[in-house]
């Protein structure tokens, strides 16, 4: 006999059982459901990265979009902090030779934000890498740090600096042209003035560079002027004197590599001598026709400087070029730099005298009256010995900067 199933409403095994009397609730999920996804995918079209692309990658009203070349270097970091304080939006681009990974770091958990920083890991000397930034972000104005930067280093390296500084400008001149940056804020030097027969420097001051990094900084002045005269590029160019300081809330010092300490600023030297690192501090020329035969430089505090970027930035017009000194329009010699920073470090620095280093000059200082006019900027943190206690505070805490890369 054929067994007979006396359930019959039960399932056969792999087949699917409906119910009608749980019609309502299954249509109910249902709607919950579809209003679900719908309030998924418009969450998505609201969202930066809705179709693939980033919020970097494009134009936004009332956001500019920076890209800080060098941004991970002493200048740039600083730089970067401000424009971020001051609600633009930042690219940094960087290849860690000389500037530090922990800088990055400090102002990513600083402006964690989508949207408001990102840094890209990349070699300005190579075209094809560039070009492809250009292409995948939408910038509107570049400020150009990126540089080697040590005129004793310029005297023993001159082609390393001719590429780096003269070649990678004219790389990022040529991307800017091919994707439509229409504003440069261009770091410069008062080196590329050499040693001028008179004091104090203007804008007009003939320029005549007596060592390979000026020389290079000054071709690639050279080259963004004639570029400027067949487009309608908002040029500044910032032509600053010896940088010191840090940020005033110890966020982000100077760091430079161990090896480069013997080219470094005289500021670096010093705080390694009062730290111990190095037995004592080395000053180069004592026969120099200065008051005291040491050199005369122009003291600019790194606060100061990247303020001057930013109303650079600020004022910035199509097709016109502005030049400007950027100092405090005040000669000191490298004795009292010293002094001040015995006061600010409370070491009894131990100083050896040598013979002048190569390419070095005797006296430079800035007269600011142009700036001062034109973008209403003046240096504000003029004292040595407080730039130098701020600086010293951040290098205290970090003897070893900001580790390794």
């Amino acid at each position: 006999m054929i067994p007979v199933n006396r359930r019959g409403t039960q399932p056969r095994a792999g087949m699917e059982y409906f119910d009608a009397r749980r019609k309502p609730h299954n249509l109910g999920k249902v709607v919950v459901a579809l209003v679900l996804i719908t309030l998924c995918i418009f969450v998505l079209k609201q969202s930066p990265v809705f179709g693939g692309t980033s919020v970097f990658s494009r134009h936004e009203p009332g956001v500019t979009h920076v890209l800080v070349t060098g941004g991970a270097g002493y200048i740039g970091s600083h730089a970067s902090l401000r424009l971020l304080k001051d609600n633009y939006r930042v690219t940094i681009m960087d290849n860690l030779s000389r500037g530090n990974k922990g800088a990055v770091k400090v102002l990513q958990e600083l402006f964690p934000e989508p949207g408001r920083l990102q840094f890209i890991y990349a070699d300005l000397g190579d075209q094809k890498s560039v070009n492809k930034i250009f292409a995948e972000n939408a910038f509107d104005a570049v400020m150009h740090f990126a540089a080697v930067a040590y005129v004793g280093e310029s005297t023993l390296e001159p082609l390393r600096y001719y590429h780096n500084i003269t070649s990678n400008t004219l790389l990022i001149l040529e991307a800017m042209a091919s994707h439509g940056v229409k504003t440069l804020i261009y770091s410069s030097t008062c080196a590329t003035y050499g040693e001028p027969e008179k004091m104090p420097i203007i804008e007009t001051t003939p320029q005549l560079p007596i060592n390979p990094y000026g020389k290079a900084k000054k071709m690639a002045e050279d080259i963004i002027l004639d570029f400027s005269k067949r487009t309608d590029m908002a040029v500044m160019i910032l032509r600053y004197f010896n940088v010191i300081g840090s940020d005033p809330e110890g966020r982000l010092g100077e760091a430079p590599r161990p090896e480069l300490r013997e080219h470094g600023r005289i500021s670096g030297a010093c705080f390694d001598a009062a730290l111990g690192i190095l037995p004592g501090l080395k000053v180069k020329g004592t026969d120099y026709p200065t008051a005291d035969g040491t050199c005369i430089r122009d003291y600019i505090d790194v606060t100061d400087l990247v303020d001057a970027h930013v109303k650079a930035l600020d004022k910035a017009e199509p097709s016109k070029v502005s030049i400007y000194n950027v100092g405090t329009g005040r000669g000191r010699s490298v004795k009292e730099f010293v002094d001040a920073c015995k006061q600010a470090t409370g070491v009894d620095i131990k100083v050896e005298y040598l013979s002048r280093r190569p390419g070095d000059y005797a006296e430079v200082f800035s007269d600011p009256t142009k700036i001062n006019n034109e973008l209403n900027w003046t240096a504000q943190h003029t004292n040595l010995k407080e730039s130098l206690s701020v600086a010293w505070r951040w290098q205290k805490s970090h003897p070893r900067g900001y580790g390794t890369n």
